[in-house]
């Protein structure tokens, strides 16, 4: 089991390795944009400095040559970036070309048929949208447990994201996702509790009466 940060913001990406349970970072263009990076290279190499583990970087390529061509820029950057390819024809074409030498992980896997082909690709991970699925199709979780059926057996492991609270990362994780990608709030609502900090005060009441 690991814990992803989803984010392209340096400023969460640095609180979240402060934590020191944080694995590892994903990451896209609307992420990157979002937080005003127009070359992900320079938060690429500073990612991959904060984080011991996979830090994915999704390639814009729609052609299987674009995708091997852009490929290799980004994977001198650092050992631990990996490579973040859209689950489509193309993509799972490159994706068994480059899984000999990269760590790669096939993001938009909506359902469990997609999965199955990225596994026989050599992917080392599949990223289904637990919410997203929930909102367009009913359950996010119980797609995740198909997932996980059909690649009982292989070496391709789900990491999930769109996780929007706590308890849909807890759902995720017992309808068999072995990692979950969440950003920065989402990680930090999964810790805080009313009840915990009611008992923390208790205590120190009582240490001091």
């Amino acid at each position: 089991m690991a814990l992803f940060l989803d984010s392209g913001d340096l400023d969460d990406a640095r609180e979240a390795a402060s934590f020191g349970f944080i694995h590892g970072v994903t990451t896209n263009p609307t992420l990157l944009a979002r937080a005003g990076h127009n070359d992900p290279r320079p938060v690429l190499e500073e990612l991959s400095r904060l984080f011991q583990g996979p830090v994915f970087h999704q390639l814009i390529g729609h052609t299987t040559e674009e995708l091997l061509e852009e490929a290799p820029e980004y994977l001198a950057i650092a050992p631990n970036i990996g490579l973040k390819i859209m689950c489509t024809i193309e993509g799972l074409r490159a994706s068994s070309r480059l899984s000999d030498q990269a760590n790669i992980l096939i993001t938009s896997v909506f359902l469990p048929s997609q999965a199955l082909i990225a596994a026989e690709t050599g992917a080392n991970y599949v990223v289904p949208y637990v919410n997203r699925i929930t909102r367009l199709t009913g359950s996010g979780p119980q797609v995740v447990a198909e997932m996980s059926a059909v690649l009982a057996g292989t070496t391709c492991e789900i990491l999930s994201a769109s996780i929007k609270s706590p308890n849909e990362a807890v759902e995720t994780v017992i309808a068999g996702a072995q990692h979950l990608s969440m950003p920065l709030d989402v990680i930090k609502a999964m810790v805080e509790s009313d009840l915990t900090q009611q008992a923390l005060e208790a205590f120190d009441a009582s240490r001091n009466a």
